[in-house]
């Protein structure tokens, strides 16, 4: 669903509260929480003025604070829904002051970690009037080396995470996502991943406490908040239960000589053959191995075809590695020249597709080290191997629309392991690998949105016959509303969001509805996929 199409769907109301008519208006907004905050503070605080951004009152410095965390430009244009105002905590007592205040007021919030969001719903709405409480001031990180632990905060990036580990100890480090300035809050909320998933699961598989502000403005820890909301926000989206405020990590430990490799081989370089192969053992591969495919078309001597890059990060040494490879995967002739031997810090470098040998580390603290282009993405899981003939139609398609890139992400080993409903992530044993669906352009204007969109559309609706079904299943911080959104209150909104739910955690939705219902009863922390309540 383009951007364009997503809100002039009838935005629904939700709240307990109702606006004003007067209240609608952006400066009466902006007046409104003025005056509101520093009444349902906590304590005294005159700087409640300076934290709030308005497109009347103080139109530039909120343009700039709107657009600093926008990661995908399809989602900025003029005529992208645009907040009424955004609120920049520094302390806890503003973020429990923000949430009584839109609740008096009635305006719906929207919780921003780090904006990369796919669909943007930190930060955009379908509905007429709403906040932004952009948490990007709550980046601090304490890592405890002898407790093996960290508290991060939701306003840092994974960047930072790896960078103040690595500071600390060179032997450990955190299973988390591949691109650096990915804010925590999210990432780890929905259930992230990295490439030491096959070792030691998901981010949320190692989160021992979390602090949250819940729906009455109170700051929770796990012990006061319960095993139930505990459990639904790790893996069941933050934004649906509360503004979580920080997590506590438990640290993994890497070995002080790390493997990477990334090896190409076209259509004619058995390229056919070999991902088939790869399907059939990476269940079986060590679980210190970690190989994610990537499947783009290219052009060789003037002609189309496409091409599969392996890339692989590997927790031992490269001759261990490449005898592994040779005993699972001896079709790929992995040598140890094409091996890089690798700090645990250097491989997070290395898999973000930095080049290691000019690339400093600490540009992992760069909050803005990434392009923001126009993209779309999707996803999907396959559950049994892809024939080579299911193969090489799923090749000519990619040729025949040009666009889309299909990146394989192994599962296996760990991920085996964990039951199905440890956390609300329910994507376990029987999936063999994830896929992600990226298209990406530069170009500007609805045209071309429609049509690399389309393009997504048109290989996912391809790819219906080779992956998970009843559900389809899908992962949540891959967002993607082409598979349903939020309509309507009460039994409508509850059967609107079963078809998405359903998707994203199977199984496990009737209990995050049942915890939602229990802690947030009129919804007040929804979003266009959030968890609903029981009508």
């Amino acid at each position: 669903m383009s951007s364009l199409v997503f809100f002039s769907l009838t935005f629904f109301l939700c709240s307990c509260f109702t606006l004003s008519s007067g209240a609608s208006n952006p400066n009466s907004i902006y007046e409104s929480f003025l005056q509101c905050l520093p009444a349902q503070s906590p304590r005294p605080d005159p700087s409640f003025s300076a934290l709030v951004y308005s497109s009347v009152a103080n139109s530039s410095a909120y343009t700039t604070v709107l657009q600093e965390y926008i990661k995908n430009r399809r989602l900025n244009t003029t005529a992208t829904p645009k907040p009424d105002i955004i609120i920049t905590p520094t302390q806890e007592s503003h973020v429990q002051a923000a949430v009584l205040c839109a609740r008096k007021l009635g305006v719906q919030i929207k919780i921003r970690s780090g904006g990369h969001d796919y669909e943007g719903l930190s930060y955009l709405s379908s509905e007429k009037n709403f906040i932004v409480l952009d948490m990007f001031n709550f980046r601090n990180v304490d890592v405890n080396i002898a407790t093996e632990t960290a508290v991060v905060q939701v306003g840092a990036q994974l960047g930072e995470l790896y960078y103040r580990i690595w500071e600390k100890s060179k032997v450990h480090g955190f299973p988390a996502g591949v691109c650096p300035t990915v804010g925590v809050g999210g990432h780890l909320s929905g259930g992230g991943y990295g490439t030491m998933l096959r070792k030691y699961g998901l981010s949320v598989d190692n989160v021992l406490d979390a602090k949250i502000v819940d729906v009455n403005g109170q700051i929770l820890d796990r012990k006061s908040m319960g095993e139930d909301l505990f459990w639904a926000i790790r893996g069941g989206g933050g934004a649906s239960f509360g503004v979580i405020i920080s997590y506590t990590v438990k640290l993994v430990p890497v070995p002080a000589v790390n493997t990477v490799f990334r090896i190409t081989k076209t259509v004619a370089e058995n390229a056919t053959d070999l991902v088939y192969k790869w399907q059939t053992i990476v269940s079986a591969m060590n679980n210190n191995l970690f190989i994610r495919i990537t499947l783009q078309p290219t052009t060789v001597n003037h002609q189309n075809t496409l091409g599969a890059t392996f890339s692989a990060h590997f927790l031992g040494d490269s001759t261990t590695l490449v005898a592994e490879m040779n005993k699972i995967l001896p079709e790929l002739g992995l040598k140890k020249e094409d091996c890089t031997e690798v700090s645990w810090i250097q491989s997070v470098l290395y898999m973000a597709n930095f080049d290691i040998n000019t690339t400093p580390i600490d540009i992992l603290l760069n909050r803005h080290s990434d392009n923001v282009p126009f993209l779309k993405r999707k996803s999907d899981y396959v559950q049994t191997p892809i024939s080579k003939s299911g193969l090489t139609s799923i090749f000519n398609k990619m040729v025949e629309l040009g666009g889309v890139i299909l990146v394989f992400n192994s599962y296996g080993g760990r991920m085996n392991e964990v039951p199905a409903d440890a956390i609300p992530f329910p994507h376990r044993a029987g999936n063999l690998f994830k896929i992600q669906y990226q298209i990406t352009w530069n170009d500007a204007g609805p045209e071309a949105a429609k049509n690399y969109i389309n393009q997504s559309r048109v290989m996912y609706a391809f790819m219906a016959d080779y992956v998970s079904k009843n559900p389809r299943s899908t992962f949540l911080n891959y967002r993607d509303l082409d598979i349903g959104v939020m309509t309507g209150t009460g039994m409508n909104g509850y059967r609107s969001g079963r078809v998405y739910g359903e998707k994203y955690f199977m199984g496990n939705f009737d209990r995050l509805v049942k915890i939602k219902t229990a802690v947030d009863p009129d919804n007040f922390f929804r979003n266009e996929q959030s968890i609903p309540v029981l009508p």
